[in-house]
């Protein structure tokens, strides 16, 4: 990467989310890295329990949460949750979080890899819950924590209008103003990026998940989302191998970053080693191959990271993407990228 624009794009590195309830991973982080991947699908069996009555779906548990069924949702918890939380600490502060609370909004359902991802919101939308559950119902993660906001910069969408920077179909992974949505949005350098992913029938990978190769997403074209001048280049850092290794000195991994007529910027990161077509100084066009996907940087599994940026004072922030389709894509949305056979 050009080391001047380097120095105002600060790619975020592990940082530990605070936990009122702990989380075992929407992809088996530990517990004093919660939210510390690129992306997180859960890819590895995990042990489930194996009480299968009296069932709580996964829908449910923000109702039953509000419910009092402490005793109900922690024999549904995982053994590995149950070491890190008992339950008389669950009911205390979920008694705690819950209190004043009427109602719980879904806002997201995500199933991926054989396991399910929900995100709740009470309806002032300051508060939020999160829970995974594995393919038998067992709660291998739970999460609730306040949602602070940033209304001013949410409502700061960008004056070009982008392209999705793929071909066809792909899953929203991580998208959203919140940081159950997004990961990313506690971290003003990265508020508003985006994760991508492609699946097929549900799974992100088929075959062994230790390999690249295995995973739709892998040396799928990259496009560029809009018409600039390529400012920054990096390529040459190895992708990820096994799957779920972590590149944590080289965060961004391969990168591309175009300056657009609007004075505007967009990054992609994680490209394919050595597939980036471009280079520093050259104009590009929407819909223009940059690269393959890849798995280089801090990513925990071959993605597509986006975002757009602009100047504030003497650094970069991202800001909110202004899609050419008019959407405003969350996590679990899947969104139409470039047909460049038209």
């Amino acid at each position: 990467m050009n080391r001047n624009y380097a120095d105002k794009f600060k790619y975020p590195g592990i940082l530990a989310a605070p936990l009122l309830v702990a989380v075992l991973a929407l992809g088996g982080c530990s517990t004093d890295k919660t939210g510390d991947r690129e992306v997180q699908t859960v890819n590895q069996p995990q042990e489930a329990d194996k009480n299968t009555t009296d069932r709580i779906g996964g829908k449910e548990i923000a109702d039953q949460l509000l419910a009092g069924e402490y005793e109900r949702l922690y024999a549904q918890f995982g053994e590995s949750l149950k070491s890190v939380v008992t339950l008389k600490d669950f009911r205390a502060m979920g008694q705690s979080f819950t209190e004043g609370i009427a109602s719980f909004k879904l806002l997201s359902s995500l199933r991926i890899n054989g396991y399910e991802s929900l995100v709740w919101n009470e309806p002032q939308g300051g508060k939020g819950l999160t829970a995974a559950i594995d393919g038998k119902g067992t709660i291998i993660g739970i999460q609730i924590l306040d949602h602070p906001a940033h209304p001013e910069t949410d409502a700061a969408y960008s004056k070009t209008k982008f392209n999705y920077p793929f071909q066809e179909d792909w899953l929203v992974y991580w998208g959203g103003h919140n940081r159950f949505l997004n990961y990313h949005y506690e971290h003003e350098q990265v508020r508003y990026a985006y994760d991508f992913l492609k699946v097929k029938n549900g799974y992100s990978y088929e075959g062994d998940p230790k390999l690249n190769t295995s995973y739709f997403a892998f040396d799928q074209p990259v496009l560029a989302p809009a018409d600039g001048v390529v400012i920054a280049v990096t390529d040459g850092i190895p992708d990820n191998e096994p799957v779920g290794t972590m590149n944590e000195k080289q965060p961004a991994g391969n990168v591309v970053t175009i300056q657009h007529n609007s004075g505007e910027y967009s990054t992609l990161a994680h490209f394919k080693n050595g597939s980036i077509q471009v280079k520093k100084g050259d104009r590009v066009t929407a819909g223009q191959l940059l690269g393959k996907c890849g798995n280089s940087g801090n990513s925990s599994e071959p993605h597509i990271h986006f975002q757009v940026s602009a100047q504030s004072g003497k650094s970069m922030t991202t800001i909110p993407v202004s899609f050419k389709d008019g959407k405003k894509p969350i996590r679990a949305d899947i969104v139409t990228g470039t047909n460049l056979n038209k």
